[in-house]
């Protein structure tokens, strides 16, 4: 249930942003400014308490909460797990929790991404091949393996509370992309 709590705000906000943001066609200074924002949430994960909050006690309210800020990591740049972490954490729950909810509700956001694109596959310009349709499968079992992978590895670097280090790179990122904007 707390998945899909959080879901319903994930889905909305979605739509909104892609309309708002033209995020069909983004210049490079949303994703610079937004690479920033994921940096500063980074820079802070490490030092937020842990929680005691596990799939038991935690409320609609943080499932709700955490599903706008998976909406609003939507945006290009900002980080989809690093903001569900960052959140879910700010809502008092266990960091392996935290981890493998953040990876948990990203599913039925990415499935509801991806059902709204699949139309897209089927008119006659878009059309694909069996072939194709086949690297698209193979493709979808990489990812979750991958996925699977990097839950893991999540674990261990937020235990070992190392998230700032990923915020360098996107403080760097974010700088690059912001002067590559006014370079232009």
């Amino acid at each position: 249930m707390l998945v899909i709590v959080s879901t319903i705000p994930t889905g909305i906000l979605g739509l909104v942003f892609k309309k708002v943001f033209n995020l069909d066609h983004p210049s490079l200074l949303i994703p610079g400014i937004a690479l920033l924002i994921t940096g500063l949430m980074l820079s802070i994960v490490d030092d937020i308490p842990n929680g005691g909050k596990t799939p038991k006690n935690t409320t609609y309210r943080n499932a709700a909460v955490i599903g706008i800020a998976q909406g609003v990591a939507t945006l290009p740049g900002i980080s989809r797990s690093g903001t569900t972490l960052t959140v879910g954490l700010l809502n008092g729950l266990d960091r392996s929790f935290a981890v493998k909810y953040s990876f948990i509700m990203s599913i039925p956001a990415i499935l509801g991404a991806n059902i709204l694109e699949i139309k897209d596959m089927f008119e006659p310009a878009n059309r694909i091949s069996s072939g194709e349709f086949i690297n698209y499968l193979v493709g979808t079992a990489v990812a979750a393996v991958v996925g699977y992978i990097c839950i893991k590895t999540m674990l261990v670097i937020v235990r070992n509370k190392k998230m700032k280090y990923f915020s360098y790179y996107c403080f760097a990122m974010g700088a690059v992309a912001i002067a590559a904007y006014f370079i232009k």
